[in-house]
């Protein structure tokens, strides 16, 4: 049978995902089967959509396909490619604060991070004034045209990252031709590639598990606890991004205050993760928010309370019951270095006293219909960027 090895898979992922170290409550191991189900659907997705001599754009991660610590300000595309063969890759702009490409050479796993072989943002090509552009990648650039690039030795992947801090904005278009093939038409399915893609796609589905499941312990879990580190170029080659990570562990009543300056760059944001280092819901509740959704102090700093209960704030990060997670704040677009002055300070105070701790809390109160109505324009504006 054709599904036989992905079925075999399934289950090795299965094992995975239920002898987890962080398992600690029924919530965790069942968000981590809804993962599971996630990744399943992703990898086939995946496999089965593209081909190396007709790629296409394929949405690396979305609402219900979540990998990696995943922005819900951020779009994510990926591409297929191979450095002996010229691509043409041909978009417009939108309303995307950042708009970001990165080649990489090789594939996550549990044991290796793929090099990033190229990393640059829009601002590095010729882009007309409707937003309208034409890249070219291939064997071979053109040294007096920003739009012609070399593709360096070993590429494998061309990804695409839109940013968007207002999420109502309209969104911009991407596809990619390789052009030796472009109008071809695809191959016929025969058994071996059936069998291919199915084999493919189990063995995909273990690397991702156990590559998203390592990351926690590589990059965050062995800082202190409810500390978040100073701005650093984030690893993995982005051309312009900075962050701040740490991780956390609450317990019911307490919350944890963050300061941090607002901050010039067209990008800020911060978002909770899951042990699972995949957001947490975005959609119904507010676990995240970048500069432009944020209540700006009269002192132009941001003030996010995290914490289990709702004390009243606009900047409630809601932690949706996980007492540990992941914190992580993304600054992009930059053209300068950040400093610890550009970062934020946390404290862990008690979850009643959290107004007393907050120097303009009368300008950042908020009612509960309020904070609901915060909700539903969430839920619209997700629903609208799912159907665009």
């Amino acid at each position: 049978m054709f599904t036989d090895q992905f079925a075999a898979s399934i289950a090795e992922a299965e094992k995975l995902i239920a002898t987890a170290p962080h398992i600690e409550t029924p919530q965790d191991l069942g968000e981590g089967y809804q993962y599971l189900a996630a990744c399943i659907e992703a990898v086939l997705h995946s496999n089965w959509a593209g081909e190396l001599a007709q790629p296409m754009f394929i949405s690396g991660t979305g609402p219900f396909t979540k990998q990696g610590l995943d922005n819900p300000d951020t779009f994510y595309f990926g591409a297929t490619i191979s450095d002996d063969a010229e691509y043409v890759v041909t978009g417009k702009r939108g309303g995307t604060v950042d708009l970001s490409f990165q080649i990489l050479a090789g594939d996550y796993t549990d044991t290796n991070v793929p090099a990033s072989v190229m990393a640059f943002d829009d601002r590095e090509l010729n882009i007309d004034a409707d937003g309208s552009f034409v890249l070219r990648l291939g064997p071979e650039g053109a040294d007096d045209d920003p739009n012609h690039l070399k593709l360096p030795t070993g590429s494998t992947q061309l990804l695409v990252r839109e940013v968007y801090s207002d999420w109502n904005v309209d969104r911009g278009t991407i596809t990619i031709e390789r052009t030796a093939t472009a109008g071809q038409p695809i191959p016929e399915l025969t058994a071996e590639k059936v069998e291919h893609h199915y084999n493919k796609a189990g063995r995909d589905l273990v690397t991702r598990v156990k590559t998203w499941l390592a990351f926690p312990k590589w990059f965050y879990l062995d800082l202190p606890v409810n500390t978040l580190t100073e701005p650093r170029l984030t690893p993995g080659g982005l051309a312009t991004q900075y962050s701040s990570v740490g991780h956390y562990d609450l317990a019911d009543d307490e919350a944890m205050i963050i300061t941090i300056p607002n901050s010039e760059a067209p990008y800020q944001g911060f978002q909770l993760g899951s042990m699972w280092y995949i957001s947490l819901d975005y959609i119904n509740h507010q676990t995240s928010l970048n500069s432009a959704q944020s209540q700006v102090d009269p002192d132009g700093k941001i003030r996010l309370v995290v914490s289990k209960g709702n004390p009243g704030i606009t900047n409630w990060i809601e932690t949706t019951g996980h007492a540990k997670g992941i914190l992580q704040f993304r600054w992009q677009r930059l053209d300068r270095e950040l400093t610890k002055a550009d970062g934020p300070t946390s404290e862990i105070v008690k979850l009643g006293e959290v107004a007393s701790h907050l120097p303009y809390f009368s300008d950042n109160a908020i009612s509960a219909e309020d904070f609901a109505a915060r909700i539903a324009d969430r839920k619209a504006a997700v629903t609208n960027r799912m159907q665009g």
